[in-house]
């Protein structure tokens, strides 16, 4: 599975599958095939862009699809999230499939994955958190610092200025 959540289309196939979905757009009519396999590589492409395009193309097909055809559309649309690290939207879509085939071992094994992304992410989070906190502790010891150095100067200052 993790295999399928890393592959990166090769840029041949990319872009024959963009040739044949865009002069089926010029044609007027875009069949769902060619839509699905033109999603499905700018899913695995490398540039989040691509993915997002993925993405829109998927849900444009998802209410058109027949049960089979919205089942690989939502499994794509989760694997598409996650490479966005998009964890809730993913997991949303993957959890849709399970409602419909809770034994799907692919999905099943996505949603495990998803989790585990979402709780490093969480983790990394709270480090970012903590870690920005101790900076701004410093910062603020630092100008406390540079504040009680001022007024010892300023008193020693007016001592001096008075004897």
């Amino acid at each position: 599975m993790e295999s399928v959540l890393s592959e990166v289309v090769a840029l041949e196939d990319l872009q024959r599958f963009e040739k044949k979905y865009n002069a089926e757009v010029s044609a007027g009519s875009v069949s769902k095939g060619t839509k699905f396999e033109y999603a499905w590589c700018l899913v695995r492409s490398k540039y989040n862009e691509d993915i997002k395009k993925g993405v829109a193309l998927l849900e444009d097909l998802l209410p058109k699809g027949n049960k089979e055809e919205q089942r690989d559309y939502v499994f794509y649309l989760s694997v598409a999230n996650y490479r966005l690290k998009e964890y809730e939207k993913a997991l949303k879509y993957i959890r849709g499939l399970l409602k419909t085939e809770p034994n799907n071992t692919q999905a099943l094994e996505l949603e495990k994955l998803i989790n585990k992304a979402m709780q490093k992410a969480l983790k990394e989070d709270a480090f970012v958190l903590s870690a920005d906190g101790l900076v701004g502790m410093a910062i603020v010891g630092g100008m406390a610092l540079g504040v009680a150095g001022l007024a010892g100067l300023i008193g020693l200052a007016v001592s001096k200025s008075k004897s």
